[in-house]
């Protein structure tokens, strides 16, 4: 059963005053009408804004109707829709008038997204934590494991300008790495050879034994899928920092 609606506020302003109107609006209008179960409370608040919008009152009642709309579950997204479509019919302003005390009481400022937030609103998977070999990295980054059977896979985050340090995906026979770049812009780079730039869709496969290092691009941050590929007596051995000065090169 929905929540009882019970009001006191006739009896509390008017009661000496008015007895009989304290009784239609306190027992009648919200003790029966408001209690009564066809319509669920929350169109019933709906009903009640858009019934005083359109009667172009704006005073504190309404400002009390569109509470109670708030607090039996209307957002701040409805509100804004029933205004506007009301809008339409009643009167453009009566629909500016109704804005204002709405936006007083839909006011709740909205949380202030952080750059990795905002990063990852622009991504499928998961950024997830920071990166327990981060001691291996210059700069953040994250780990997130998508697959832990059959094929593990983990989607791994650099914030601008991190990468790992150079590297090698040891195997007897087998080993190495697949990448694919799920987000941002980075780069991989082979020793020896030019470094190749990664944007989502870019797919890199790296032989074992074979040292490189991958990160993000200086002004991106840069997600990739890490496939490892089974192999015989396989291990990572980790070496030095990419250089600042072979990193700057880079765009």
């Amino acid at each position: 059963m929905s929540e009882k609606i019970v009001q006191t506020a006739g009896r509390e302003q008017l009661g000496g005053f008015a007895p009989m109107f304290a009784h239609l609006n306190d027992d009648v209008l919200f003790g029966e009408v408001w209690n009564e179960q066809a319509i669920d409370v929350k169109t019933k608040c709906i009903i009640t804004v858009v019934s005083l919008m359109a009667s172009g009152i704006t005073d504190s009642s309404l400002s009390y109707h569109l509470q109670n709309a708030k607090a039996h579950g209307v957002t701040k997204e409805e509100i804004a829709a029933i205004i506007t479509h009301a809008t339409m019919y009643v009167g453009w302003p009566k629909g500016w008038a109704v804005f204002r005390l709405a936006k007083e009481i839909w006011n709740e400022a909205a949380p202030e997204l952080t750059e990795k937030d905002r990063y990852q609103n622009t991504i499928f998977f998961p950024i997830g934590e920071p990166n327990p070999y981060g001691a291996y990295f210059v700069g953040q980054s994250y780990l997130a494991p998508v697959s832990t059977e059959q094929v593990p896979i983990f989607n791994v985050t650099f914030e601008p300008a991190c990468r790992n340090n150079w590297h090698i995906h040891h195997a007897k026979s087998g080993g190495g790495q697949m990448l694919i770049c799920v987000g941002g812009r980075g780069y991989y780079q082979e020793w020896g050879k030019d470094a190749v730039e990664l944007t989502p869709g870019t797919v890199i496969n790296i032989p074992a034994n074979v040292k490189h290092w991958h990160g993000a691009a200086p002004d991106s941050w840069f997600s990739h899928l890490a496939i490892e590929i089974t192999g015989e007596e396989a291990s990572t051995e980790w070496c030095e920092p990419v250089s600042d000065a072979d990193y700057g090169k880079l765009k």
